[in-house]
């Protein structure tokens, strides 16, 4: 439809993947070297600058592989979530799924016994073919990321410099999937199309029982009732730090949008300072 094809290359002009004349930038060109959808790909590059490359490949791989949460089977609901607990992380599910791959490769690494893997899957209610998928991608972005010289930061999982790191990687990509609670009770209204939808029963926040106020999502599904997947809250006040001034004006007028001006507002003075330094 034209409105999809317009809609698709006004989300790439707002990565800053296109030119004035509407053909790739040099930026959009490195992109499109990596076979993700275009908001992953600014967040890989981004990774660089933030010095944060080797978790943003692990994300990267794992929401690009199939979902490795598996549907309990009836009654051992409460297990899996108690199993799943022990990998959830605090920051969201990004970062989950960071501590999930790790753990599986830990789990897994002796090579005498292949069965681990299987075993340990089993054991936390994983799908095992999903996270050996996310493993082969992300050996595949490696070769790609070697292959085009880009540089790959040392792991430093789970200091907060580096948590901090990925959220703004993320956010260069994923500005446009951000989505406020509105009420407290887990209705989340998104920035963009002012559509109203739920955490994913598979989100971290659904087994510690905790509701973020704002919220980055990697994915919004109208077929799993109207849920947004892979969810990590994030601060209004790196969302207005990051956010390309041209986009946030295009957005449709709302409550969250007023809370968001007035946080601009209040970074512009620090902002001028900063330019008038350089």
């Amino acid at each position: 439809a034209p409105e999809s094809l317009m809609q698709a290359l006004e989300d790439l002009d707002y990565l800053a993947a296109l030119d004035n004349d509407g053909n790739l930038s040099e930026f959009g060109i490195i992109m499109s070297e990596f076979p993700l959808d275009p908001q992953l790909s600014k967040s890989l590059l981004a990774s660089c600058e933030f010095e944060c490359v080797d978790e943003m490949l692990t994300i990267a791989a794992m929401v690009t592989a199939p979902s490795c949460f598996l549907h309990a089977p009836p009654g051992t609901e409460e297990i899996a979530r108690s199993r799943w607990r022990r990998l959830s992380h605090p920051a969201g599910d990004h970062f989950t799924l960071i501590n999930v791959f790790n753990a599986f490769r830990a789990a897994t690494a002796s090579p005498t016994q292949p069965g681990n893997r299987e075993q340990w899957c089993c054991e936390y209610f994983l799908s095992c073919s999903a996270l050996s998928t996310a493993e082969m991608i992300r050996a595949e972005l490696v070769e790609i990321m070697k292959r085009i010289e880009l540089p790959i930061s040392e792991p430093d999982f789970g200091s907060e410099a580096n948590l901090l790191s990925i959220k703004k990687a993320l956010l260069s990509g994923y500005f446009m999937d951000i989505a406020r609670d509105v009420d407290g009770s887990g209705n989340y209204l998104m920035l963009t199309h002012k559509q109203v939808a739920q955490l994913h029963p598979f989100s971290s926040y659904c087994n510690t029982r905790r509701i973020p106020e704002w919220v980055l999502f990697h994915e919004f599904s109208i077929s799993e009732g109207n849920s947004i997947r892979v969810v990590s809250e994030i601060s209004p006040h790196l969302f207005a730090e990051l956010v390309p001034q041209y986009y946030f004006s295009n957005l449709p007028p709302s409550e969250s949008k007023d809370i968001l001006q007035e946080v601009i507002n209040h970074l512009a003075p620090v902002s001028a300072t900063k330019e008038e330094q350089k």
